[in-house]
């Protein structure tokens, strides 16, 4: 007989954890392990990655996850090993090769399509992608052998790098570096600069190393944290409003705070901002999100009274524990 399966108590985690994604794993996989591994009630993850990339993958809990959307539209950063003259049905090392060609390349060429591929450019999304049409994925259309018209997308490439690995592998290899806006398929990037090369070419290997101002030096590995006790996994766990580095800041006192909360509009001397994270002075506890315009205080996203609370009553120790939280992400990282 199977052993009964134990239920994990859950219990209100509120932050955000940086996790290393590992190879071969799903975004969904590695939340819902994560999510185990905390005893969280509540996550989310900021967008998807393949199972064929690594790295910076932002995972939300409790209060965060009303604040992931900023992570979605952020720009990313991302390194890719692209090899030249291979084509495959995925425009990646897990697809069919379906074409090969000579490479006949030099600097020049790969200066040309670096400048080229630089700035503002339009993308076909691929037929193994999320997106969906009729409410159903690309992908299931591609695994049916049925291919769909799309449209083209505008995205942009802040910054590019191309760099030969070596000029004496078969195929010969170059390292992909693109600062690139939401939305941008590193896979069909790596197709085209192929194709303007003239020999076609496939990503063998794709990690995010960036997103939203979080880098993958700051993020966690899964196999640490297995290895990690559950004082130093929260202590590997970054406040809610981490989420919020690149807003204004607007602080209210008690009264102001209680009305805000109830999503009321309050006035004051601030100037108009698009963005802006909202504290208690109180405590400089987070409340939400907002905007201001000629003055006003526009309510966004808040947080519930009940979050505010269970975020207040975790308070950092001074005791040998407390050394472990600060300490924990630091050692087995």
């Amino acid at each position: 007989m199977n052993a009964p399966r134990v239920r994990v108590a859950r219990r209100p985690v509120h932050g955000v954890l940086l996790l290393d994604k590992p190879l071969g794993w799903s975004s969904n996989d590695a939340l819902q392990k994560v999510k185990w591994l905390l005893r969280a009630e509540k996550a989310g993850h900021t967008g998807t990655l393949d199972p064929l990339a690594t790295g910076v993958l932002p995972l939300c809990f409790g209060a965060a996850t009303k604040f992931s959307q900023l992570q979605l539209d952020a720009d990313k950063t991302y390194e890719a090993t692209l090899c030249l003259g291979v084509k495959t049905s995925t425009a990646d090392a897990e697809g069919e090769v379906i074409e090969t060609r000579p490479v006949a390349v030099g600097a020049a060429d790969v200066a040309r399509v670096q400048a080229q591929f630089t700035g503002k450019i339009r993308q076909l999304p691929p037929m193994h992608s999320a997106l969906k049409k009729d409410g159903k994925a690309l992908y299931e259309y591609a695994r049916a052998g049925i291919e769909v018209e799309r449209a083209s997308r505008e995205v942009q490439i802040f910054e590019l790098q191309l760099t030969w690995v070596t000029t004496e592998a078969l195929p010969p290899v170059i390292k992909l570096v693109a600062k690139c806006s939401k939305g941008t398929y590193i896979r069909t990037l790596g197709e085209d600069i192929g194709e303007a090369l003239g020999c076609g070419a496939h990503l063998s290997a794709l990690r995010r190393i960036g997103t939203g101002g979080f880098d993958v030096a700051q993020c966690v590995t899964l196999e640490a944290l297995e290895a990690m006790t559950e004082v130093q996994r929260l202590a590997c766990l970054l406040p809610v409003d981490s989420l919020l580095g690149d807003h204004a800041v607007v602080t209210l006192d008690a009264d102001n705070a209680g009305r805000f909360l109830s999503g009321l509009r309050r006035r004051g001397d601030w100037p108009d901002a698009a963005q802006v994270a909202v504290y208690a002075s109180e405590d400089a506890m987070l409340l939400g999100a907002a905007r201001v315009v000629a003055g006003e205080l526009i309510p966004g996203r808040l947080l519930s009274p009940i979050e505010i609370e269970q975020m207040r009553s975790v308070k950092p120790n001074v005791t040998d524990a407390g050394t472990e939280m600060s300490a924990g992400c630091a050692v087995l990282n």
